[in-house]
Parts: structure tokens; C-alpha cells; sequence
């Protein structure tokens, strides 16, 4: 199977899982303004590619307008010639070719201009959305809903060209939209449905019948307006998306060589033209509309200016007109057609902080890959002071903060006591400028902490405005507010001036460029203070600083913005929140999965911090099943940094660089042993093989804690004194196989202790005969005489023999000769290892003497019956009788439990509850330690085992597997809590209960039920423990049985049948022999086992005592 490791981490060049579908994209073009962002937002791209949003071997460009105002067309322009040089340099060329462009699907998004609510833009202002099934966790942008309606929703089927799309917008499309592409040519637009009224402040199309675009309208009258209604009364909105087919495309692009239009692109302004601004839509598209003339469309149109500029136009007309005129004549006859997405949304990000608070607070989804929540990737402490109409985004809030209905805090650590009341919007504020809140109650404002850059001066300063504020309305009018009051009514307030605000020669007087907010001073330091004491409360000193600091106004300060410290600080916040996810998940013992969280903090260079959380975890906690997980997590964080280039994921984890770290966890040190183990790590961290290897060693280090927290169980062992019995007396264990009908792999280490567990199993005869069995008699000689074979006529036969304690050193080496034996003797104190005293001298002084220890199995080797623990339990029986002691079935279960962890085989309890207890139980376990399992019998008639064993047959597949390739996947997934495991594990259970309320109905067909169920649970815990052979074998089978499944934990060894008809071993053999393909098969009879464990002495010439040991 594909481990945690094997699919989570991808090295550079990677990303994390391909797309399920979409399309497939050559390069993803992103424009921005500034050109010192783009290395900011070209690094946010390469995030998601890794992340795995972006599928791997698109390639992204991040491209800075060639200058700041050249328009939506004008970057497009640039961005199309960009992309198309980058592919002739891919494809050989020595100059651009737009023959490249044939075959290219390319996606422009446009970040638009700057935006006074989110410094990052209206592109990546984050939602309080998440993506479930993302690999990896990530903030949810606008840029983000963007690519996936892009690619999943709207692209699909599209032919090879160019998308161009604008994320100035909320575009909400629930469904799949089925848009016909059959034939298509020119270009399309994708519209969506609005009011009239909303239309007032938006573009709109007029569409004829058959689809095509005649005009484009923008804040039309309301009588033009309704000229372009729909059916039912809404109007086709302008949603900011278009498609050039490659043909149209390739015609766009050759404009960039024509004067006027070569301003649009970098490559005219470095050959001296001037900068043009085109508007992709009122210019390049309109020229292409049907009921466009020449004249109306170069004589007399108008430069459209979009609400959302913050900045004039810088083009004089008689250059538009000039530049239309191309545009005429180049893109004239271009057929542009509509595509309606009738359930879909637009909503405009404007300028106002009233809408923008609205569209945070608002719920309901954009996509069905997103889902909305209050809170979103932030620490709180007090999650009931939040109201649920609030939203909190990337934030850690410590403290009592109680924010009410429709305010926003995002990308701040706040420190309470705070009240946030409604219409608020915090966003960017520190922990310690937040202290300055708890002396203010807050109502419909917006403060924001913004990083400049100014004149090579980083800086961080606040800002503050009121959510009805109107930020472009000019100071004249009556409606105009500063923090929600008239200007005349803050200057009174505040005893600041007009003239202090604007200078007497600016004529264009608004918020927008009103020198409000302190940036410097020549004596004392800005902060918080500066921008609160506005609100009136406080004046004096304030506005002596206020009037003596450097100020600059809303417009200036989004010009010299800091994107990379702004987004570096996000990145802090969502670390700071992901580390308490750590901690708090590992602590509080929660099954939701770690992977994706380890996933983004490597994919950001994050690993770092994430492993010294986790190290803190294991180093500071009690409980050792918290430490082994927490050491879990680490190995996947080692093995996600290394990639597919470190290997497979299992290996040896035997290196004697960290023996020392193992001796300190083994000795109990668990704070000791992390500290080694960290310091070992250092050094393996230069390769990804070397990475894989160290978390191989990782996962060593966890299962010791493991096979510790397992020991436990210790606990509820109880054996007392008997007396020896005499020398040469053999005493002898026989021991039934056991089946397991449901719950398998609840029962396994850590599963059971954390999750808790319940298996049904039932004992059983194989060929009327208990298959299992071992012998053991003291011998005068003072050594270990081992001899295991595979049958009870001691063939195939292998013998060890040991006489000091370094012959027992390999006890825990699960595949060296005799190791479970050994181990046996160590587990039942019979021998102290290590100990200063000889081997032949502890015997000596205990019992007089040595042990001779035979053990059997007529089970082939990988039976998936339970044969090694059901044999450990057998060994274990005869041991501890023949020197001198007793215990009971429950003991001795604990007994096999705690030897196999020694053994290092690590396996769970179900085997020997199976083969030691007879007939038809349940095992469980709670989820604590110490580990109980506790067993009940099922109450059924007699009539029914004899239907029972009529009705159960096995089949040997010729298929064997050994148990352990697959007990390391199961439990590497469980301690990364994938989703389908947590949830299988949950049915496991309950189908195990299900099981026995079946067999105590005595009802065939519902345990056949229960034992399919069983079958799948099984695959999804294991994948790959079916194999090809089987998966045949069982469907030719599954038309006579109620129910089948292989035993144990799958892979071969024996497949069980419940058949409808009763004794079917001749016909189930017919049916097999009759099918091609199947190998080496073999059909048993199997019935129900009454005694389970049996032990008892016999003399030396082999006759039975009739007294039972056990």
C-alpha cells in the first residue's frame, strides 16, 4: 500500500496528489502591479503547486504590469506576449512565435488594482472558508476559489487558448456548467445573472438569440439596461471572465507590435513607446460586439473608468482613439459569444468596507469544494465569547475577546480583555499594539495594521476608518464621514484642520488621500495610539505627536505597501495557530489527522518549527502513547520533506548512530531519549535518503514507546506457585486455530489502547485436530533445547540449542531461529536477560537444570489463523507449568500480549483470544491504559455449532503473506489519523457487535452480512491484502456462500466460507478445480472448538497424566 510518507511529501518540482479532473494547463499567468511583489506572489504560486491546488508542470509566471495603469487589456496584452516568449525559449525558438500558442492552454488572472481592505489585494484576501479535502491545509484566497471554478468548473472542455480572468470578484458557481464547445472559434465570455439595480454600478451584455454579444454597457441607464434582460428579468452581468480560442489569441497577440498598442507591454516601453491603458472588455471585446460601428467605437468612445480604480486614467484620447482604431481593424470579425452560468454569483469587490465586512461574514458556499466556517485556522480561548455571525481568520486570539455579530478579525494576535462590537474589521494587528484595545469599545470600524517600505525604511503602521465611511466621495459633499461622523463634526471633535489634512492646492479632497495617518516622528515611536486616539477619545498630546509626525494618506500608504512582510506575517500567524493544532490534537488525544497540517508547514519551509513542536509534545507528556504518536508525526514530517526521492517508507531502523537514543527510551528516559534522538536527527537531514532513513529510525523509536505502553498489561497478570513438576515429564499445550469474523485490526497496538477494540473470534479444529501445539520437559543438562517443527511428527524439524545468554541475544529479532521461544523465557522470567548471572547458573540455581521446549504448527507459515500468537500462547502455558507455576486464561492472554512486544512483532490480542478461549467470543478493550482486554462468551445452542460447523469450510489459497509488511501500514496510518481509517476502525467495532447479536440469533445470513462487511473494512484498513488469485477465487465462490472473507489480516494464507447449503466441501472443491488460474488450493473442514487451551503432564515414557494444568 501507499504509506503516510510515500504519498504525502513532494520535493521541489512536485506537488502533493494530482487533480481528479480539469484542465490541464501550460502556464498560469498572474499580473500585478508592482514589481516588488512579484517575487512575493510568485513564491504564493509555487506554494500552491506543491500544495497541490496547482497541478505539477504548469508553468507559473508571475508578471509585473509594464507600467502601474495600463488596464485590464493592457495586461493581458503583456501577460499573453510574456507567456508566449517563455514557451518559444521552452520550444527552441530564438524569437516569440504565436505558433506555440496552438496547442497551449493558458490562464491570465488579473490581481487588479490595489485595495484598501486587504494589503495583499482583492486577489489574496483570505474567506473564512476550507477546503476539506485538501492535501494540504492552506488559507482559502480569492485566488484560490478563482483557480478551482477555473479549472474544475468553467474550463473543462474548452479548447487549447487563452482564459483570461479578473479576481476583483466573488464568483459563486454551484454547479457544473454544461457549455458546448462543439465547432467553437473567437472568443467567449462567461457571464452570470444580476439585477437591474445591481447592474446600475456594472457592466452588462446585450446578447441576441443565438448567443452572440452586440454591446457591451457599462453603469448604463436603467431603460439600456433593461434593454439586455434575461427571461426572467435579471440581466447577463460582466463577470470579469473570457476565452480567446488560440487562433483569437494568436490575433491579440500580434497587435503587441503595433503602435500605439506596443505601450501595452514591457517590451514597447523598453523601445520607447508610451504606456497605453486599454480595458479588456469596454476595449478589446466591445470592437468585436455585432451592433458596434467604427464610428461609434473609435470616434466617440469613452474611456471607461471601473469603480474599483483608485487612480485616474493616463491615456489622452486622441492615443485611444488611435489605439481603438487598431483594435477595429486587427480584432474586427472575431465572433464574441456569451456562456450563461445561470445558478451562478457576481459580486464586485467595491471599495466599501461595509460590502467588504459582509462578503467575510456571509456563509453559504462558493463552490462544493469549499466550506465556510466562523473561524478558520486561528487559536482561541474562548470560543464561546464568539458570536457565529462574526468571522476570525488566521488568528490567534488569547484572552476573554468577545467579537459580536458581522465583524471580522483577521490575520491579528489579540490580547485580551477585548469587545469587539459588531461592523468591526481588525486585520494585521500585533500582540502588543492589541493591548491598546482593551481601554476602547470598538463599533463599525476598520483598523488595520499595514507593513510599508519607504525609502528603504521597513515600517508598521496602523490606519483607521468607519465602515460607512465613503472613501472616493469628495470632502465637499454633504455625505462625507471620517470614522462614520462629518468631517466638521471629527475636526471639533479632534482639533485637527482641514488644512492639516489636505494641502489648500489639492482640489481633489476625500478620504482616500486624506493625510491622516501617522508613519514617523523625528522623537518618538508610532503605534496604535496614533490612529485610536482619532475615535476622540483622548486628544492633548495626541494631536501635538499627530500634527508633528510624517502622515500619509490611505492612497500613499497602499503605494508603498510591503507585500512580502505582510505575507511572511500571515505565515507567522498560521505557524503560531498550526503549532497549538499540534499540540492540542496530541495532548487532547483527537483523531483528526496531522497530515495535512505537516504538508503545508513543509511546502511553506516550515518543517523546522513544526518538528520542535512535536518534539516538545514527546518530551513533555506522561503518557506514552501521546510520545509515540508525537514521534509518529515527526517521521511523517521527515519523510514529507524527502519526497518520492527518499525511498520506500518501511525499512531496517537498526543503525548504531541512534542506539543510544533507543537505550534511553527503553530504559524509561523518554525526556533523555528525544533529546538524543533530536540530536541525531540534525545529521541526517542533508538527503532525502538519508531523511527516510531517519524517519524509519523514528518510527523504531516509536514502537519501543509502543511495545512500553503495551506492557501495561502487565498489570492483570497474576501466576502463583505450584510446585515443579517431576524432571523428564513432559508438559503439553494443544492449542485450536481461530477465525476471525469481525473487528480484526480494533485489537491492534496503538489502536486498542487509544481507540479501543472488539474482534469476534471463534476457536476451531482444522481437520478435526487443534493444529497447534508445544512440549516442554526440564532436562538435567543446564541449557535451552529449542526444536521447532512443522508438524507433530517433527518434520522439516529446526533445533537451537542455548547455553550462555549471548545465544539469546536475537529474542527480539522476530525471523531468527527460535526467536519467539527465547523470547518466551525471558517473557516468563524463567530467564533474567540481560543479567551478570549465567545462563547455566540461573538455571542451575531455579530448576535443577535445563529446558527442552518443542514446538509445532500443522498451519502453513502466513495462515492469517492466529498461528504465532496462538503458538505464543501455547509455549507460554507449557513454560510456565513446567516450572512450577499456574495462571489463568485471562493472565495468560496479557502473558502472549506483552511477549509479543518483546518480540517486537507488535501484534494486537485478537490471535490468542481466538485460540486460547473456546467456542464463539468477543473480545474488547477500552481505550486507556493500561491495556485490559476483557472476553465474553456468546450463548448459542448446540443445535446451532452443529449447523454452524456444516456450514464452515477453509480454503488454503497457496497465497502467504507475513502479517507485519502490512501491521507497519496500518499503523503508520493510524497515528497519522487518515480520515478512512479513523472511520473504519470506528465500523470495525460496531460491526463486531453487530457479529455477535447475529450469532446469538442464531441467524446464518446476517453473520454471512457481518463477515463481507468484514472483508471491505479489511481492505480499506489494509489495501493490497487482497490479492489478484483471491479476488478470483471469491467471486467464483460468492454466488454459494453467505459470507467469506481470508483470515487475519489478509494477503493469503486461509480464505473461510459461510455456505448457504450445508457440508460443501466436495462441491466448493469441484467448482475450484473447475476454474483455471487459481494454483494451489486445498479445501478443509473446520468446526467449532469447545475446549480451546488444553495442558497436561505426562510421564516419560509419554503417558498422559489425567490431570489438567490449565
Amino acid at each position: 500500500m501507499a504509506s503516510v510518507g510515500d504519498e504525502t511529501l513532494v520535493p521541489e518540482g512536485q506537488n502533493f496528489g494530482a487533480q481528479a479532473s480539469g484542465v490541464e494547463w501550460t502556464v498560469i499567468i498572474l499580473t500585478c502591479q508592482h514589481k516588488d511583489s512579484v517575487y512575493a506572489f510568485q513564491r504564493e504560486l509555487e506554494i500552491r503547486q506543491r500544495k497541490g491546488s496547482i497541478a505539477a508542470g504548469v508553468v507559473l509566471l508571475t508578471v509585473e504590469d509594464p507600467e502601474a495603469h495600463v488596464g485590464s487589456g493592457g495586461a493581458t496584452l503583456n501577460a499573453l506576449l510574456v507567456a508566449a516568449e517563455h514557451l518559444s525559449a521552452r520550444a527552441g525558438y530564438t524569437v516569440v512565435t504565436s505558433d506555440v500558442l496552438r496547442t497551449a492552454r493558458l490562464l491570465i488572472l488579473h490581481m487588479g488594482r490595489d485595495f484598501p481592505f486587504d494589503d495583499c489585494g482583492r486577489s489574496f484576501t483570505c474567506f473564512p472558508m476550507e477546503n476539506p479535502s485538501g492535501k494540504a491545509e492552506a488559507l482559502v484566497c480569492n485566488i484560490d476559489v478563482q483557480l478551482y471554478l477555473m479549472t474544475h468548473k468553467l474550463g473543462p472542455g474548452s479548447p487549447p487558448g487563452v482564459w483570461v480572468c479578473s479576481t476583483d470578484m466573488i464568483l459563486t458557481i454551484p454547479s457544473y456548467p454544461d457549455i458546448c464547445w462543439n465547432g467553437f472559434s473567437g472568443a467567449r465570455v462567461v457571464t452570470v445573472p444580476g439585477t437591474v439595480s445591481y447592474a446600475k454600478n456594472h457592466g452588462v451584455y446585450l446578447i441576441d438569440q443565438e448567443g452572440y454579444i452586440c454591446d457591451i454597457i457599462y453603469k448604463g441607464t436603467e431603460e439600456k439596461i433593461k434593454k439586455c434582460a434575461l427571461q426572467d428579468g435579471r440581466v447577463p452581468l460582466v463577470s470579469g471572465i473570457v476565452f480567446f480560442s488560440s487562433e483569437a489569441a494568436e490575433k491579440l497577440l500580434a497587435t503587441h507590435v503595433i503602435p500605439p498598442l506596443d505601450g501595452c507591454t514591457y517590451m514597447g516601453l523598453d523601445s520607447g513607446a508610451r504606456s497605453v491603458q486599454l480595458s479588456i472588455f469596454f476595449d478589446i471585446l466591445l470592437c468585436m460586439a455585432r451592433h458596434i460601428s467604427w464610428d461609434a467605437f473609435v470616434n466617440r468612445g469613452k474611456r471607461i473608468l471601473q469603480s474599483g480604480d483608485i487612480t485616474p486614467p493616463n491615456t489622452d484620447m486622441a492615443t485611444m482613439r488611435s489605439a481603438r482604431a487598431v483594435l477595429w481593424q486587427e480584432l474586427r470579425g472575431i465572433p464574441v459569444t456569451a456562456a450563461l452560468v445561470a445558478d451562478g454569483g457576481y459580486d464586485y469587490m467595491s471599495l466599501s468596507a461595509d460590502d467588504h465586512i459582509r462578503n467575510l461574514t456571509r456563509r453559504g458556499s462558493v463552490s462544493d469544494c469549499f466550506v465556510s466556517h466562523h473561524v478558520v485556522y486561528s487559536k482561541l480561548t474562548h470560543h464561546d465569547l464568539l458570536n457565529k455571525n462574526c468571522s476570525v481568520i488566521n488568528s490567534v486570539l488569547d484572552g476573554e475577546i468577545r467579537i459580536e455579530p458581522y465583524s471580522v478579525v483577521q490575520h491579528c494576535h489579540l490580547e485580551g480583555p477585548i469587545n469587539l462590537g459588531s461592523g468591526c474589521l481588525l486585520s494585521g494587528v500585533d500582540q502588543l499594539s492589541s493591548l491598546l484595545l482593551q481601554r476602547h469599545q470598538l463599533c463599525d470600524v476598520i483598523i488595520q495594521g499595514h507593513h510599508i517600505e519607504l525609502r528603504g525604511l521597513k515600517l508598521r503602521i496602523f490606519t483607521i476608518v468607519g465602515r460607512l465611511d465613503d472613501l472616493q466621495v469628495p470632502f465637499s459633499n454633504s455625505c462625507s464621514t471620517f470614522l462614520n461622523i462629518p468631517w466638521s463634526t471629527f475636526f471639533e471633535r479632534t482639533g485637527i484642520k482641514k488644512d492639516e489634512v489636505w494641502a489648500p492646492s489639492h482640489l481633489d479632497n476625500n478620504l482616500l488621500n486624506a493625510q491622516l495617518f501617522p508613519i514617523l516622528h523625528t522623537s518618538e515611536p508610532i503605534g496604535m495610539e496614533d490612529v485610536l486616539w482619532l475615535l476622540g477619545h483622548e486628544s492633548g498630546q495626541y494631536l501635538r505627536k499627530w500634527q508633528s509626525a510624517w502622515r500619509l494618506s490611505m492612497r500613499e500608504i497602499l503605494s508603498c505597501l510591503d507585500q512580502q512582510a505582510e505575507l511572511a506575517w500571515r505565515q507567522q500567524l498560521f505557524l503560531a495557530q498550526a503549532q497549538h493544532q499540534v499540540q492540542s490534537t496530541l495532548h487532547a488525544r483527537k483523531d483528526n489527522s496531522l497530515c495535512p497540517l505537516i504538508r503545508a508547514a513543509v511546502c511553506e519551509g516550515q518543517e523546522q518549527q513544526i518538528l520542535h513542536t512535536l518534539d516538545t509534545v514527546a518530551a513533555s507528556t506522561k503518557d506514552l502513547g501521546i510520545a509515540a504518536r508525537a514521534l509518529a508525526c515527526v517521521a511523517d514530517v521527515l519523510s514529507c520533506v524527502a519526497g518520492r526521492q527518499g525511498g520506500l517508507r518501511s525499512g531496517p531502523a537498526a543503525n548504531r548512530a541512534w542506539t543510544e537514543a533507543f537505550s534511553l527510551l527503553e530504559s524509561g528516559n523518554v525526556v533523555r531519549g528525544v533529546e538524543k534522538l533530536t540530536e541525531e536527527r540534525g545529521k541526517w537531514l542533508n538527503r532525502p535518503d538519508r531523511l527516510v532513513r531517519a524517519a524509519r529510525h523514528y518510527e523504531g523509536a516509536e514502537q519501543i514507546l509502543i511495545r512500553q505502553a503495551v506492557m501495561s498489561a502487565c498489570e492483570f497478570i497474576s501466576i502463583r506457585e505450584v510446585g515443579l513438576p517431576p524432571m523428564n515429564h513432559w508438559v503439553v499445550a494443544e492449542c485450536p486455530a481461530r477465525i476471525d469474523l469481525s473487528g480484526g485490526w480494533s485489537d491492534t497496538p496503538p489502536i486498542t489502547y487509544e481507540h479501543g477494540g472488539a474482534v469476534l473470534d471463534i476457536a476451531v479444529l482444522v481437520d478435526k485436530l487443534k493444529p497447534i501445539g508445544a512440549k516442554v520437559r526440564r532436562i538435567k543438562e543446564p541449557k535451552l533445547h529449542l526444536v521447532m517443527s512443522r508438524g507433530r511428527e517433527q518434520e522439516m524439524a529446526v533445533e537451537v540449542s542455548c547455553q550462555c545468554l549471548e545465544d539469546l541475544r536475537d529474542y527480539c529479532q522476530p525471523h531468527a531461529p527460535g526467536a519467539l521461544l527465547k523470547a518466551a523465557f525471558i517473557c516468563t522470567q524463567i530467564i533474567q536477560y540481560p543479567s551478570q548471572i549465567p545462563l547455566t547458573d540461573q538455571l542451575m540455581a531455579g530448576f535443577g537444570g535445563g529446558f527442552e521446549l518443542h514446538t509445532w504448527s500443522s498451519l502453513p507459515h502466513g495462515s492469517g489463523m492466529g498461528t504465532s500468537s496462538i503458538l505464543a500462547g501455547a509455549v507460554v502455558a507449557a513454560l510456565i507449568s513446567a516450572a512450577g507455576k499456574c495462571c489463568d486464561i485471562t493472565s495468560l492472554i496479557h502473558v502472549v500480549l506483552h511477549l509479543e512486544q518483546i518480540l517486537t512483532t507488535g501484534g494486537g490480542w485478537q490471535d490468542q483470544v481466538g485460540g486460547l478461549v473456546p467456542g464463539i467470543k468477543i473480545g474488547r478493550s477500552k481505550p486507556q491504559l493500561p491495556l485490559r482486554v476483557d472476553v465474553e462468551r456468546i450463548p448459542v445452542t448446540d443445535e446451532f455449532v452443529k449447523t454452524l460447523n456444516d456450514h464452515l469450510l477453509l480454503v488454503y489459497t497457496g497465497k502467504t503473506r507475513l502479517a507485519r509488511n502490512l501491521l507497519q501500514d496500518v499503523v503508520r496510518n493510524w497515528y497519522a489519523r487518515l480520515p478512512s481509517i479513523v472511520q473504519n476502525t470506528d465500523a470495525l467495532v460496531r460491526n463486531a457487535e453487530e457479529c455477535a447479536q447475529a450469532f446469538m440469533k442464531g441467524d446464518l445470513s446476517w453473520i454471512g452480512q457481518c463477515l463481507n462487511t468484514y472483508w471491505q473494512q479489511k481492505k480499506c484498513m489494509a489495501p493490497g491484502c487482497e490479492p489478484l488469485a483471491v479476488r478470483e477465487m471469491m467471486t467464483i465462490l460468492q454466488p454459494h456462500v453467505h459470507g467469506q472473507s481470508l483470515a487475519g489480516a489478509g494477503g493469503g494464507g486461509f480464505l473461510y466460507l459461510l455456505t448457504r447449503k450445508p457440508r460443501q466441501k466436495e462441491t466448493i472443491e469441484g467448482i475450484l478445480r473447475g476454474s483455471e488460474g487459481l494454483g494451489n488450493f486445498s479445501v478443509h473442514e473446520v468446526e467449532v472448538d469447545e475446549t480451546g487451551l488444553s495442558v497436561c503432564i505426562t510421564g516419560p515414557e509419554g503417558h498422559p497424566n489425567p490431570t489438567q494444568i490449565i
